[in-house]
This record gives structure tokens, C-alpha cells and sequence, in this order.
């Protein structure tokens, strides 16, 4: 099991990318392991097998199934989280930086669908960074400015193609792009397998250690595996418990699908200053309709339990910006790991020679995981990246001290939710489809009951280091706050970083 056993389903959920992929069944060797088969981890096995190199991908539950499958698939090489930011924080060079390899990575994307024949509607197209309001006009301007300064080719423009935006002032951005990320993904696969590589689906690892020359990759069968690398690239890392940790958070963002008659809203990426702000693009339909895509509405992962709430926001906005807006088809949520810097890390996990990890998407998971594959395979390939400090996993900075300290105060507020009452009094008020945490004595106990009528009891201890879990109605599944996992009801792990179940309760 993985994100994909979550409640919801996304527009692009109906593609199975490897759908006769089957569990590791015996020791095996390698010369590079990736653990995760999301965007992150399967460029890097393509890149990697494409240079020779003898590959297998490990996944906990089906290929393709973690949060790549939940992504808006937007490929953008600007900083969501504004250039201006960026510099203030890491300076001009590592900005500019930053901007050339996320291009990088959507050229690459563009490469590998064209030389592997990958129908995925990948396109070109502009991205539109416009105003909410005129208390934001300040941020457009240094916005502006900023992307002059490290180089961008970014132009002031007014006027949008949404309703009520025929004025509104934006930034346009040129040569964005977006695609379908499963079927972009199934062409991975294809590529990797022709080049001698193996995918290995429902395989939870639980240990990752480096070896003398090597390392070893332990799975809770017994089996391992073997290899001179390995790539842990599970959304948030399952091989460590602190370091990267505390340097990000993660955050539940929703996204909604809705039918649009073609060419009312021309192709593009928009995005608004909004805090948290919100997302909009277009995905091919049939002959004469689109979808239009849109997200946002986002919050730290296991501090909301709106869902509902945070949908009608999305189509209320959606609504206002087009008016001729069809039904609803999807909704869905995801999670994004937001750095204290708002630059991923990626490269060798703190302390490692021949461990390297992907983590701290901000927002930009489908370009961040592709970054990582050329960054990564350059590294361990060539010993070297023009992008290695940028990214660098054990890098210290200084000036985001404050994103740091804010982060992780949900750490320290969770864990007084130990001594607190229960949500309810006891598992006998839970009705069909309910989840609360209910205490029994000392003990806290995260209750569901199906359905049916089945009553699950587990402990509410997350198995990755102890943080309190809250209940996610929306998908029906229980969400640590701390750093991101997500677990079934049964206790089942859905995301990392926790390796093991929450524990039955009797």
C-alpha cells in the first residue's frame, strides 16, 4: 500500500505505469537501488540505466502510486515561493542557479518524452504569476525585479483571460510546460526496463545502511538487496529521524478537476499571490472540452480536518475566474514538503558516501524530482554538479533560522496532545466511516470504524518517532503532523517516512 490507498482519486489515477510489476522475491545485486518510484525516483533510474548502470526501483505499494499520482503537474522553473525570497535567503548565484536547473529539468522532461516516443501531452506553453489583490503589488515588482536580476526572461503584462482579470496586472514567465505525470511515468518505465533495469512493486523497505563499498537495503520479508548506490527518494526520507527533518514540513494541498469547454480559457499556467495561493491549468479532453485543474487552499499536514471546506473555497475562486466553469469530476489532496529555504535537498544524506536522498519538493515536486535525477546521476557518475551546494542535504542556512524555529514548534505543540483528553469519551460514539482518538487510561488510541461496522484500534504513536497522529476524514486515513506519514486505518504505512505500522490495540 501507498498514497494511492488513499480515499480520493486524482484525474490521472486510472493509469496503472506498471501493471504487471510484482513484489522483490529473492536477494538480489545491483549497481544502483532507488527506493520510490514517483517522478524523483524513476528519472533517476532511467538516467542511471541509461548510462549503463544495473538498476532496480523498490516500492512499497504499485509503481507510480505515491505522491506523484496526487501531483496538478505543473513544470515550472520559477520559485513558487518568490525569487525574491530566494535571494534574500541563499543570494543572486544560487537564484539563478535554482531557475536553470528546474529549466534544466523541464528540458529534460521534454528530451526523454521525445526520444522515448512518450504520449503524455506534454506542451509548452506561458506561466502568469497575477495579483490577488492590491495589497500584493508590492511582491509583483520584486518579483520583477528579481527574475531580471539572476536572468529570467520574465515580462510585466496586464490583462489575463479570466474573468474580472481583464486588467489585473502579472508576471509572464515563458516556457513552462506540463504533461500527464503517469503516463510520462509508464514511458519511464518502459525506458528503464529496456535498458536492463527492474521495478519491484509492494516491497517495503525498512532499512537503508551504507556498507564498506556498498550499501544494503533491508525489506520487512527478510529479502535484501545489494548495490554500490542507493537513492532513497520516498517523499519524506525513511533513512533518517532527524537531520532533514527538522529542515521542512509537510503540508496537505487539494486540487479539484472540473469540465471546461475548449478554448474558453487559453493554455497556461496561473498562479496568484495568495498565502497560501492558489493554481490553475488546463489538461486535455476529448474533442470539443478540457479539463480545467485547479488547487490550492493548503495547510500543515494534520492541523485542518476541512476538506469540505477548503473544495467550495477552491470552487467559489474557480467559479469567480470562470463563469462558464462545467461540472466537477475529481477532487483530490496530496502533500508537499516545504523547506525552510525553498530549495529541495538532494545529494548524499548527511554523513554518507554512497546514500543519497531526494526530499523537500516546496511545492514544484514534478521539476525538483527531475533536478534530482541529473544532479544525482552526475554526481554518482561523474563525482561532481554545478548544483551540488544548492542542494546540498547537510547545508546550514543561517538566514531562514526563523522558517526553522516555526516549523518545528508543531513538533514541540504535538507532543503535549499526550496528556490531553480525548476527542471523544469513547470508541462506542464512533458512527460507520468515523475516525477520533479516544484515551483510554494512559494510552491514546487512534479509533476508526468501518463501514460494516469493524472497529480498528491503533495506537496514536507514529512509528517514525513518536509524534501524536490526527484523523483525516477526507481520506479516511490518520496524518502526522511532525513530518509527514500517513497511515490506513488498519495502522498500514501509506507515506513515508515511517517504515512500520501503528500498533494494533486490543
Amino acid at each position: 500500500m501507498n498514497a494511492s490507498d488513499e480515499r480520493t482519486v486524482s484525474l490521472w489515477s486510472d493509469v496503472d505505469v506498471v501493471p504487471d510489476a510484482v513484489p522483490l522475491g529473492r536477494n538480489e545485486d545491483f549497481d544502483a537501488v532507488v527506493v520510490g518510484s514517483g517522478i524523483a525516483g524513476m528519472s533517476i533510474a532511467y538516467e542511471l540505466a541509461a548510462a549503463g548502470q544495473k538498476v532496480a526501483v523498490l516500492d512499497r505499494g504499485r509503481i507510480g502510486g505515491g505522491m506523484t499520482a496526487r501531483t496538478t503537474a505543473h513544470l515550472a522553473s520559477v520559485c513558487d515561493d518568490y525569487f525574491s525570497e530566494l535571494i534574500g535567503l541563499r543570494g543572486e548565484e544560487l537564484a539563478r542557479l535554482y531557475f536553470q536547473s528546474h529549466s534544466a529539468a523541464i528540458d529534460r522532461i521534454e528530451a526523454i518524452q521525445t526520444a522515448e516516443r512518450i504520449s503524455c501531452d506534454f506542451r509548452r506553453l506561458d506561466g502568469f504569476l497575477f495579483l490577488a489583490s492590491e495589497k500584493a503589488a508590492a511582491d509583483l515588482r520584486r518579483e520583477l525585479e528579481a527574475g531580471r536580476k539572476i536572468g529570467i526572461a520574465v515580462e510585466e503584462v496586464s490583462g489575463l483571460p479570466l474573468a474580472r482579470h481583464a486588467d489585473t496586472p502579472a508576471l509572464r514567465y515563458p516556457d513552462q510546460a506540463t504533461f500527464h505525470p503517469l503516463k510520462y511515468l509508464r514511458g519511464l518505465a518502459t525506458g528503464i526496463r529496456a535498458r536492463g533495469g527492474t521495478l519491484y512493486s509492494d516491497t517495503i523497505v525498512d532499512k537503508v545502511e551504507e556498507t564498506d563499498g556498498g550499501v544494503r537495503v533491508g525489506t520487512n520479508s527478510g529479502l535484501t538487496v545489494t548495490a554500490r548506490w542507493a537513492i532513497v527518494a520516498t517523499n519524506s526520507p525513511i533513512n533518517d529521524r532527524v537531520a532533514l527533518h527538522t529542515k521542512q514540513a509537510p503540508y496537505r494541498t487539494y486540487a479539484m478537476a472540473f469540465e471546461i469547454a475548449r478554448g474558453i480559457v487559453p493554455d497556461g499556467l496561473y498562479w496568484d499571490t495568495e498565502d497560501p495561493y492558489h493554481y490553475v491549468r488546463l489538461h486535455p479532453g476529448d474533442d470539443e472540452s478540457d479539463f480545467l485543474i485547479v488547487g490550492g487552499e493548503d495547510h500543515k499536514t494534520g492541523t485542518a480536518d476541512d476538506a469540505d471546506d477548503r473544495f467550495a473555497a477552491l470552487t467559489s475562486w474557480s467559479r469567480r475566474l470562470v463563469p462558464d466553469l462545467g461540472a466537477e469530476t475529481h477532487r483530490w489532496s496530496g502533500q508537499v514538503m516545504e523547506t525552510i529555504d525553498y530549495a529541495g535537498f538532494i545529494g548524499r544524506n548527511p554523513g554518507n558516501e554512497r546514500l543519497f536522498v531526494v526530499t523537500g519538493d516546496s511545492g514544484e515536486g514534478m521539476t525538483h524530482g527531475v533536478v534530482a535525477s541529473l544532479l544525482i546521476s552526475e554526481v554518482i557518475l561523474g563525482g561532481n554538479s554545478a548544483w551540488r551546494e544548492l542542494y546540498e542535504p547537510s547545508r546550514k542556512t543561517v538566514s531562514a533560522v526563523g522558517n526553522y524555529l516555526a516549523e518545528n514548534a508543531t513538533m514541540i505543540k504535538n507532543f503535549a496532545e499526550y496528556v490531553a483528553p480525548g476527542e471523544i469519551e469513547s470508541v462506542d460514539r464512533l458512527r460507520p466511516g468515523e475516525g477520533a482518538i479516544v484515551r483510554e487510561g494512559m494510552t491514546k488510541i487512534a479509533a476508526f470504524r468501518g463501514d460494516d461496522g469493524t472497529l480498528y484500534r491503533r495506537s496514536a504513536t507514529c512509528t517514525h518517532v513518536g509524534c501524536h497522529v490526527h484523523w483525516n476524514s477526507l481520506e479516511r486515513c490518520w496524518d502526522c503532523p511532525c513530518h509527514g506519514s500517513h497511515f490506513a486505518v488498519d495502522g498500514t504505512v501509506l507515506n513515508a517516512p515511517a517504515v512500520s505500522p501503528l500498533t494494533e490495540i486490543d
